[in-house]
């Protein structure tokens, strides 16, 4: 019969939808899958009746001839049976369908297929547990460890373990034999390398990991967008396992990638993209700007990551299971690291995570190692110098007062000092506002009238007060951000002095604070500065201070009163008597540190309060000064006799001292400890005459100059290297 099936028309499987389609093809699917499951079946049972037929023993001598005996009966029941021909014909059709069903009574026992698989099987593992021979129980039973079965071919094995009596001997035995075995084994030769070729394989190693760090950094660096992913090849490679070299390829990675991301990071944060923004679709070049930023920011968290874990498992002296890398190496891969932190802090204000290497630096600023905390003083130090605007240096300063709270005030004074060259100055607010919004050069009406058309002045004349607005807005809106940012750290900054004035006035950070209240005291708030006062003054009469501490007290006293204080009617006498009285106590020897705070306190006092300041006490504190010039080395002589000269530029009537033949009354008493009754104008400067001689040349030309009468010009004026 010949196929009348047509081949579909193409209208027609345009008709035929796309899910009946599909259902077309599971079904198509699904019938190989059953096809090939009936298959394994198959294939499974045959195998089995194969494994049945060799695991199948002969029968003992004794059955054999039992099987004999039996056939010869059924011979003999066959002859006595009676022939078919006498059976009725029902009966004989029965026994003919019987005959065709697979039973156990027409089975032909010489077939090897077995046919009810599962009862054989139990029944063959019943009969293997008969065969085995009993014995009486007389050994102790022994305790059982059951382990898991083995599975073969043959089926599953289950598996045990006598439980091992303790015998110390036996065991030591034992274990003897083990270690000379084990020699035995290890006796392979090994080669061995000289310390020259050992060296060279190291050298040949490094090279690569070098070449090797140099081609991703470079495949990074010039297509940034499309080798991304090759940051995370080289990120594993801080992860290096060879011991030879883990050490310098790690320090390099970390080096490498630092300056990679200085590279590549964009000028802007980037932040987490919204849901209804990943659901969006966008343009290829956006899609792949998008994952670019994503996998920078991953990176990057993942570096910083590794930075801190390498810090902490120096700080806990914790090795890692490999072992790779000693105790020893661990600090300098901690060093390595904290420069890159503090590189990043510096370079990358802007970017993400800024805030986290904020937090990872400053409490390794007072760290006992000497080395990372300078490191870290110093890179915070720079970001102060460089922000304008005062949100990188806000995020410092809270940290910095935590952490000083946090230590009950017990930290180096350096972590206090950096607040110092914070930049907050209305000189520099000013100059940066004027930066930011710089004046732009509008046309004039002439220039107007003269190049444009009538339409053309219309639009230009829109889009000029247009711009103006902008501008004014920008402006506004900068300056007084920064204004804010400004107040809020100068806030955190004085509450952190004013806990310790009051809290911690013994600690060894009180220098640093009377520092920073003597250059912020401009800014702080007048209402403040009789209490301040009151509290420095305290401090020194206590006498619980050091002479340098007593001298930032007397600093600082005199910056608030040079400041806004000009306008509150306070006498500072107390503070001049403590520094007169205190002037002898100064170093002679070679730490004569306390010398430049001495001359910053006398400037203070005298040149810039010239007005405020007596006669008598100027020419009290000359006199003392010369005397203290005999006494020192001569690099202090020389700031004390710089000072003379001033004293005597700048207050009239200075030249008394200089004067044999004046009268005065009453005799100079130098012992006394107040400058204005001590009768200094009885006196003369008579220690000039002795440094005259002195062994220092510019101490020579220095005293000649004052007994001149420190003239400006002239044989006796200072030469231009020493004025």
């Amino acid at each position: 019969r010949k196929n009348t099936k047509r081949v579909p028309s193409f209208r027609k499987l345009l008709r035929t939808s796309q899910i009946k389609l599909d259902n077309k093809l599971k079904n198509k699917q699904y019938k190989q899958k059953s096809a090939a499951k009936k298959y394994r079946k198959e294939q499974k049972k045959l195998r089995e009746a194969v494994r049945d037929a060799i695991s199948r023993k002969p029968f003992p001598l004794e059955e054999s001839k039992k099987k004999q005996v039996a056939g010869k009966w059924e011979e003999k029941e066959e002859e006595d049976a009676l022939p078919l021909d006498m059976m009725d014909e029902d009966d004989l059709k029965l026994m003919e369908d019987l005959a065709q069903k697979a039973s156990f009574l027409t089975r032909d026992l010489s077939s090897n297929e077995p046919v009810h698989v599962k009862k054989r099987k139990h029944e063959s593992v019943i009969e293997k547990y008969e065969k085995v021979p009993r014995r009486l129980q007389t050994e102790p039973e022994k305790e059982v460890i059951h382990l898991l079965p083995i599975k073969d071919k043959t089926g599953i094995i289950p598996q045990a373990v006598e439980k091992p009596v303790l015998n110390i001997e036996h065991d030591e035995e034992e274990d003897t034999e083990d270690t000379e075995e084990a020699e035995d084994f290890n006796e392979e030769p090994v080669p061995i390398l000289t310390p020259e070729e050992m060296a060279a394989q190291r050298r040949q190693k490094l090279q690569e990991r070098k070449m090797h760090i140099a081609a991703l950094a470079s495949a990074i660096l010039s297509e940034p967008d499309s080798n991304i992913k090759k940051l995370k090849e080289l990120r594993a490679m801080l992860m290096e396992q060879d011991p030879n070299v883990a050490v310098i390829v790690r320090k390099l990675v970390m080096v490498s990638l630092m300056e990679i991301f200085k590279d590549i990071v964009p000028s802007y944060k980037i932040r987490p993209l919204t849901e209804t923004e990943k659901a969006t679709k966008v343009k290829k070049e956006t899609q792949k700007l998008r994952e670019f930023e994503e996998g920078l920011v991953s990176q990057y968290k993942f570096y910083l990551g590794n930075l801190e874990q390498t810090i902490k498992d120096w700080k806990q002296r914790k090795l890692k299971k490999s072992n790779v890398i000693s105790l020893k190496a661990y600090k300098g891969l901690a060093e390595v690291a904290v420069k890159c932190l503090c590189e990043l802090l510096v370079a990358l204000p802007h970017f993400n995570f800024h805030n986290n290497i904020i937090v990872l630096i400053v409490p390794l600023m007072n760290d006992p190692s000497k080395m990372i905390s300078e490191l870290c003083v110093e890179a915070v130090k720079k970001l102060f110098k460089q922000d304008k605007l005062g949100c990188a240096s806000l995020g410092v300063v809270k940290v910095i007062s935590g952490l000083v709270r946090g230590r009950n005030y017990d930290v180096r004074p350096e972590v206090l000092k950096v607040f110092l060259h914070l930049r907050i100055k209305e000189v520099e607010l000013q100059k940066d506002s004027e930066d930011i919004a710089p004046k732009k050069k509008f046309m004039t009406y002439k220039e107007k009238r003269k190049n444009l058309s009538r339409m053309q002045r219309k639009w230009k004349k829109a889009e000029e007060k247009l711009e103006r607005e902008l501008l004014e807005a920008e402006a506004s809106e900068s300056k007084e951000k920064k204004l804010k940012l400004h107040t809020e750290t100068l806030n955190i900054v004085f509450l952190t002095y004013f806990r310790i004035l009051k809290k911690a006035q013994k600690s060894p950070l009180l220098p640093a604070v009377l520092e920073g209240l003597a250059k912020f005291a401009h800014l702080i708030n007048v209402e403040f500065f009789d209490d301040l006062l009151i509290v420095l003054h305290s401090l020194i009469a206590s006498g619980d201070l050091s002479y340098r501490e007593s001298l930032h007290c007397i600093l600082s006293a005199f910056h608030i009163l040079s400041g806004q204080g000009d306008v509150l009617n306070i006498d500072p006498m107390k503070f001049y008597t403590h520094l007169y009285k205190t002037l002898f106590s100064l170093h002679a020897g070679g730490t004569n540190e306390d010398i430049g705070i001495v001359l910053q306190c006398l400037d203070v006092m005298f040149a810039k309060r010239r007005k405020q300041v007596s006669q008598q006490r100027a020419l009290a504190f000359l006199k003392r000064l010369s005397i203290l010039a005999l006494h020192v080395l001569p690099n202090s002589s020389v700031g004390i006799l710089a000072t003379n000269r001033v004293f005597m530029q700048t207050f009239p009537k200075m030249d008394l001292l200089l004067d044999n033949e004046s009268q005065g009354s009453g005799v100079y008493l130098p012992e006394l400890e107040e400058p204005e009754h001590c009768n200094a104008q009885n006196t003369v400067l008579w220690e000039l005459h002795l440094l005259q001689r002195h062994y220092h040349p510019a101490v020579q030309k220095f005293a000649s100059h004052l007994i001149a009468g420190a003239p400006t010009e002239g044989s006796g004026a200072l030469p231009l290297d020493l004025s």
